[in-house]
């Protein structure tokens, strides 16, 4: 039906009533269920969003003054245009491929190849998190940070992790390898939730392990996260001893219970398409039962903190090294594990982890399990069997006999025919983008700018507005399922649509005052002092392109929406945009208006 909503530029001079119907996505995408769906929640973003705000706090200024840190923003001038289509098509892949990019960034990669692309992308150093954290330590004890305020020293190491995620999403080079790892650390769940808020480098060293693996093996990528002391903590297995019968101690289950459900096989045995096997009832076939788990809880048994002085059960955490094994706090015997593998008895505690790491490495579900969520991150809610199987051959073999090369499942993921085909071409495709995404892509889009050294750490108020917040899940199940169904059409539809777990009516607002801010304001919500610096985006080459209204609308389409932005929401953004005379104003109210429409909120 139709709806009704007033769009209101900053100085509230004028007030454009406009009925259109929801947008219907552009041509021939009408009839995909995750844009359709989340029309509601655009327009609800725009009816009263707006008028409750009032537009954006008038002209400010697009930047600050001053800016001594600029997130990458240009490209060497290539003389070649590309045409329409390929640079949609680029926008397209950057949307998944990394956190955003510029007009600039997105032409060159139209020009470059999305393959020659990710061969340099696998070529760059690694932008790590945890020595910038400990660099921010160093100085905050050399008494460097004393003048802050907001946020108090006395809890800058705890927040320092925040600034250095924000600061690496929006100034790293290594884009591909940064949101590969976000996407990891959605599966791979540690979170601040449950004390390791409570310590410094616990959770950006941990990060780091997944931005170091990001780019090699599975089984490389399994093991240290199960020897990582934040993961060790999380799902409790450091300090995991031995059964002792006589005192009722017996190995804890829960990394092994995880460790299956959550990091390799899922719940139900899997063809290579992704759909579960049945048995003669009807039912789906269990990936593991409550013997294995014992049984892998038997393994997992006798590590404790690493480092110096190192003993098994010491309450002392060291969460920067790898948690060492104690044979003596090992579970003994033999393990019966998946598939009738048995791990002899009379080895080590690490020849019996490495066994076990082997087993469930080379279980026929990691392929498809692992890859559909990969491209559930990345590209789409509900992929076609086909495309699921595709990734999970490019797992089970790179063309050399290796099993588990990440690269090759990235680019299985990324460059898939199902990925690259046009926008349409499938109904059920698309996804809702993650609010935390969304904030970060305006960022990389619009030239993000900051006064000081390093980028605002979000602060807990962001992570109030947005209900995310990277590492900060509050359970190992993340902010939302693999397998969520909203109620309603798309539960009707039989499809999927995890973000919108966290996508509530409060997100929705909340999601649109934070772009709000980024676009009017030099602060965010004013969550820190001196010497901390302010942040804007830089939008003087959309002012420029604002004398044209339709010319400014093409260029947010190929930048925020890859051609996909629809009819009505393009004619109900125009009709207010002439009525602005301010370039700037215009540019900025062009913007945000796109940002906060459904075109934007799912990607195609």
């Amino acid at each position: 039906m139709d709806m009704q909503f007033m769009l209101t530029h900053a100085n509230r001079k004028s007030i454009v009533n406009r009925r259109f119907p929801p947008a219907r996505g552009a041509v021939a995408l009408g009839s995909t269920p995750i844009r359709h769906i989340v029309n509601w929640l655009g327009l609800l973003a725009l009816s009263v969003l707006l008028i409750g705000c009032g537009g954006g706090g008038g002209g400010g200024s697009s930047a600050p003054s001053s800016q001594n840190t600029v997130a990458p923003t240009t490209t060497p001038l290539i003389q070649t245009q590309p045409t329409e289509s390929e640079l949609n098509a680029a926008s397209r892949f950057a949307s998944r491929a990394s956190f955003g990019m510029n007009y600039d960034q997105i032409r060159a990669l139209s020009i470059k190849g999305h393959d020659t692309w990710l061969q340099e992308q696998f070529a760059l150093p690694i932008e790590y998190h945890d020595e910038m954290v400990a660099d921010l330590i160093e100085r905050t004890e050399d008494g460097e940070f004393d003048e802050a305020t907001e946020p108090d020293p006395d809890v800058l190491p705890f927040v320092f992790r925040r600034y250095v995620w924000w600061h690496r999403a929006f100034t790293a080079d290594d884009v591909l390898r940064q949101r590969i790892a976000f996407a990891l650390s959605e599966i791979f769940v540690v979170s601040e939730v449950g004390g390791l808020g409570d310590t410094e480098r616990a959770l950006p060293n941990f990060y780091d392990v997944l931005l170091a693996r990001s780019f090699g093996n599975y089984r490389s990528l399994l093991r240290a996260v199960t020897l990582h002391p934040s993961m060790g903590f999380y799902l409790s297995h450091v300090n995991n001893s031995k059964a002792d019968p006589d005192n009722n101690i017996y190995p804890d289950e829960n990394f092994a219970r995880e460790n299956m459900q959550l990091f390799s096989i899922g719940l139900y045995e899997m063809n290579p398409d992704g759909s579960y096997k049945y048995d003669t009832l009807g039912d789906p076939i269990p990936a593991y039962t409550d013997d294995d788990i014992r049984e892998f809880a038997k393994v997992f048994t006798g590590l404790s903190w690493g480092g110096e002085n190192a003993r098994f059960g010491r309450k002392w955490a060291n969460y920067v090294v790898p948690m060492e094994m104690f044979d003596e706090y090992h579970e003994q015997g033999t393990k019966k594990l998946l598939n009738g593998f048995e791990i002899p008895a009379g080895q080590t505690g690490m020849e019996d982890i490495e066994d076990a790491i082997d087993n469930i490495f080379n279980h026929a579900n990691v392929g498809p399990f692992i890859g559909r969520q990969l491209i559930q991150r990345l590209v789409t809610s509900n992929p076609s069997p086909q495309y699921v199987r595709r990734v999970a051959e490019a797992f089970a073999d790179n063309g050399l006999g290796v099993r588990g090369d990440m690269k090759t499942v990235i680019r299985a993921v990324l460059l898939d025919p199902e990925a690259t085909t046009d926008p349409g071409t499938y109904a059920q495709f698309g996804k809702l983008r993650e609010p935390i995404l969304r904030i970060v892509s305006i960022g990389r889009q619009f030239h993000i700018q900051n006064t000081s050294e390093y980028f605002f750490h979000g602060g807990y108020w962001i992570q109030n507005q947005l209900r995310q917040h990277p590492l900060s899940s509050p359970s190992v199940f993340n902010f939302f399922l693999p397998s969520h169904m909203p109620n309603g059409e798309i539960a009707e539809a039989n499809l999927v649509a995890p973000e919108f777990q966290i996508t509530t009516n409060p997100a929705v607002i909340g999601i649109s005052n934070l772009t709000q801010h980024l676009i009017w304001a030099d602060n965010i919500g004013g969550v820190q002092s001196p010497p901390f610096g302010e942040m804007s985006v830089n939008l003087h080459e959309y002012s420029v392109l604002a004398t044209d209204v339709q010319g400014l609308l093409d260029r947010l389409d190929m930048v925020l929406t890859y051609g996909t932005l629809s009819e009505a929401t393009r004619n109900a953004i125009g009709a207010t945009l002439v009525t602005i005379a301010d370039p700037m104003e215009r540019a900025k109210w062009a913007i945000y208006l796109v940002l906060i429409s459904p075109d934007f909120a799912v990607m195609l």
